[in-house]
């Protein structure tokens, strides 16, 4: 029996079963058998959450870099590693192996270290879906730095934010990117967000829609140029276990995006262990996950979970529309995809469309679907199951977060009998309960409680970047000694989990979660708003949507709503960038608030979701009067 790829479920539970009786020992199994290391670790795992503190492999050294790439080249070096499917489907796919991805990082390593980048420097990477933005992930990875990736629909200030709040010396960009039949000025946003990062001293940019760019003397370089000169050699840096590999930036309910910082060691050894045993690879398979490397699913299981097991991981940098509705199944068909991950949102939309756009693809080489992001939904399941699987790929819905990289609860194909809307049983090593609002532990099954994780897993995020206190207090400080996931879960009566959506201020639009805070504080920048609240209701395509009240400093007859409307959403297109956009701006005289001044959010979001017969008794608000206004006018 191999612990690192389990293959049916009575297999599963005598690996959970020692992965909870020993977990030490189960995850020094699995490192020391299917990785290579410079040196072994003197412990395997020491930790408090009460701190929080953790350290996995303690004093192991290496580079993750070597087992992504250094390690295959003798048995795959002419094996696909990156397949690169551009946006213009008359354009060739590009088929990067082993080999030639190992010098391309070797040269991108080489050019960050010629701009004087060394060890533990942060270098944000604000690119499209295009190889190079592989390569510098991996080529900050080869030689220590830190990598910061910004997905590359964010605003200039969004990315402004997240540059200085990690302090980057760099930036790699490009001169813009295809979008559909759209491009978009990358440049010009990252020009305009480092009027205001004073430490950034270098940008490489790399050319890909070969656009007129301004470019500043001393500070941008054009990137071909240099790599074309770029020795295609470059030794690693040895690493240790806990050093910083990324940090990634994910929405708070409340002020600053949140850096969360994934150390070495345990996030490859999580990471590649999820992604052989969730998706099932196996040597000569192609694999696709639709999403941006922007986000940490493009993290985990684009780069660094299938280059660690030496696969063929397709990177897409078009959208599921153009030129039409078929673009999935037509690269599924050419490619022969075995595995393919996606976002429900994907998923609903496709749902919408002909199904004449499916049917002429051959889609026949599908083993194992996925699905991330948020839970999904039944129809969209059946719809996938029926269409897509043919009712023969397994579907795969994966739970898991920025903070705990890596999958978490999930099916394993082939093993796990799936239900629709469940991300069914927690993984090898994955300590999942529901806490009650009492901080009691819920014991019995077909209940309702808050998700957490009461025993440390290897690619737990460590900290966030510059404020630890801040860490503790969002995940550590709600149930004693469990990390909070910050979700609502259903367990039924087998113990399959189900997620039943975040339990705070965050929402999450088509896969991404989105703090209500940052909006509302750029909504509240407009000189003609007073104050202002975001809640989430039902969409078909996005799961939610979001929902604005607004209240004006001044109601006059002469002022056009639909243009303010269009303001506010253009302050939250600058501020934060076009995914946080509101769908329905409702404007209120007030906002149903208790005593105290809090909003009640609940109240809200049921108008919004239009299901106002149950509003509990809002007598005891400060304004009960308020809520019928609003109920009168709701969009």
């Amino acid at each position: 029996m191999s612990q690192y790829h389990i293959k049916n479920l009575e297999e599963y539970f005598q690996v959970y079963r020692k992965s909870v009786q020993n977990p030490e020992q189960f995850w020094e199994e699995i490192a020391e058998e299917n990785f290579i290391w410079r040196k072994k670790w003197d412990k395997v795992l020491s930790w408090d959450f009460s701190k929080p503190e953790l350290k996995w492999f303690e004093g192991a050294k290496l580079n993750i870099t070597e087992n992504c790439l250094d390690r295959h080249l003798h048995i795959r070096g002419n094996k696909t590693a990156i397949l690169f499917e551009p946006n213009d489907p008359k354009a060739e796919a590009e088929h990067i192996t082993y080999k030639q991805l190992y010098e391309r990082v070797s040269e991108m390593a080489n050019v960050l270290k010629d701009f004087g980048i060394k060890k533990g420097d942060r270098v944000c990477i604000y690119l499209p879906m295009i190889p190079e933005l592989a390569i510098s992930v991996l080529a900050c990875a080869r030689i220590g730095a830190v990598h910061s990736v910004v997905f590359a629909g964010f605003s200039a200030a969004a990315l402004a934010t997240r540059i200085n709040d990690s302090d980057c010396k760099m930036v790699i960009t490009s001169d813009g990117s295809f979008r559909g039949n759209k491009t978009i000025d990358l440049k010009g946003i990252v020009d305009k967000a480092l009027e205001d990062c004073e430490g950034v001293e270098t940008v490489l940019v790399a050319k890909r829609i070969h656009s007129e760019i301004t470019m500043q003397e001393d500070r941008d370089y054009w990137l071909a140029p240099l790599l074309e000169v770029a020795y295609k050699d470059c030794g690693a840096e040895i690493m240790n276990a806990e050093d910083p590999l990324f940090i990634l930036y994910t929405s708070g309910s409340t002020g600053m995006p949140k850096g969360m910082v994934h150390t070495t060691a345990g996030y490859m050894v999580y990471s590649a262990y999820t992604f052989k045993n969730v998706f099932q690879y196996n040597e000569e398979d192609v694999y696709w996950c639709t999403a941006d490397i922007g986000w940490i699913t493009g993290h985990s299981y684009i780069v660094y979970g299938p280059l660690a097991n030496g696969a063929t991981t397709v990177m897409f940098e078009g959208v599921p529309n153009y030129p039409d509705w078929g673009r999935f199944w037509e690269i599924v068909a050419k490619h022969k995809i075995n595995q393919f991950y996606t976002a429900p949102t994907a998923i609903r939309a496709l749902a919408k469309e002909n199904l004449s756009f499916v049917e002429k693809y051959d889609l026949s080489s599908l083993k194992v679907l996925g699905t991330v992001g948020e839970p999904i939904n039944e129809e969209a399941w059946h719809w996938y199951n029926d269409n897509i699987g043919k009712k023969k790929s397994p579907i795969v819905d994966t739970w898991w977060q920025t903070e705990t990289g890596g999958i978490m609860i999930s099916p394993i194909p082939f093993s796990t009998p799936t239900i629709p809307t469940f991300a069914t049983l927690p993984l090898p090593g994955i300590q999942a309960c529901l806490m009650d609002e009492n901080g009691e532990e819920i014991t019995e099954n077909q209940m309702n409680g808050r998700l957490c994780i009461k025993f440390p897993w290897p690619s737990m995020a460590r900290t966030i970047w510059g404020n630890h206190q801040r860490y503790k207090d969002t995940y550590f400080s709600a149930f004693e000694n469990k990390y909070f996931t910050g979700d609502g879960a259903l367990r039924d009566a087998t113990g399959y989990y189900r997620i039943t959506g975040r339990v705070d201020d965050v929402i999450i639009v088509s896969g991404h979660n989105l703090g209500t805070a940052p909006i509302e504080d750029a909504i509240n920048e407009h000189p003609a708003v007073a104050e202002s609240a975001i809640v989430g209701f039902p969409h078909d395509i996005k799961g939610n949507a979001l929902y604005g009240y607004v209240i004006l400093k001044e109601v006059g007859e002469g002022r056009d709503q639909n243009n303010l409307r269009n303001e506010i959403n253009q302050l939250i297109t600058e501020r934060i960038g076009p995914i946080a956009k509101l769908d329905k701006i409702q404007f209120t005289s007030g906002l149903p608030k208790t005593r105290s001044g809090k909003i009640m959010r609940r109240i809200l979001r049921k108008i919004a979701g239009n299901d106002t017969k149950n509003l509990g008794d809002t007598s005891t608000l400060l304004n009960p009067d308020v809520v019928d206004e609003i109920i009168k006018n709701a969009l």
